[in-house]
């Protein structure tokens, strides 16, 4: 049983951590194309905002492969563990 908690407790550790990043995907998402498209003649605000938009997609990227990979180590747990 002891296997067991620590599974579930690294899952959900997992999941909680990876729902956080998700979020601050989005809100480094908004910001990045409001600043981008604000109506403000600033150049300086609008490179500002391309690189938040640019940081962001590689965030999401390395989220969604961090996220395979603790879910393929799971399911190999699973089956290791029945």
């Amino acid at each position: 049983m002891a296997v067991e908690d620590l599974l579930q407790f690294i899952q959900d550790a997992t999941q909680k951590v990876s729902l956080l990043a998700w979020a601050l995907f989005l809100l480094t998402w908004s910001i990045g194309w409001t600043l981008r498209g604000a109506p403000i003649p600033l150049s300086r605000l609008k490179r500002a905002g391309s690189g938040f938009i640019e940081d962001s997609i590689w965030a999401a990227l390395w989220l969604a492969l961090g996220s395979t990979i603790f879910s393929l180590i799971t399911y190999i747990i699973h089956i290791l563990t029945g």
